[in-house]
């Protein structure tokens, strides 16, 4: 892997990173319990998606 698709990866553990903090802003905001469900499967996505992501970068880092 090259030091560019490190730094596509490193992006997008951010991009996640960010998403997860918008996400939780607007879920204590908030007050219809619909859009709450609705937003912490938005966070568990992305925390999902940002975990994947380290671990694949784990995994290239330990060929």
């Amino acid at each position: 892997m090259t030091q560019k698709d490190l730094l596509y990866m490193e992006d997008g553990i951010n991009h996640e990173a960010n998403l997860v903090s918008i996400c939780e802003y607007y879920l204590e905001i908030a007050e219809d319990s619909n859009l709450k469900s609705f937003i912490k499967a938005q966070i568990k996505k992305h925390l999902n998606l940002k975990n994947k992501i380290l671990k694949t970068m784990e995994d290239v880092s330990n060929e």
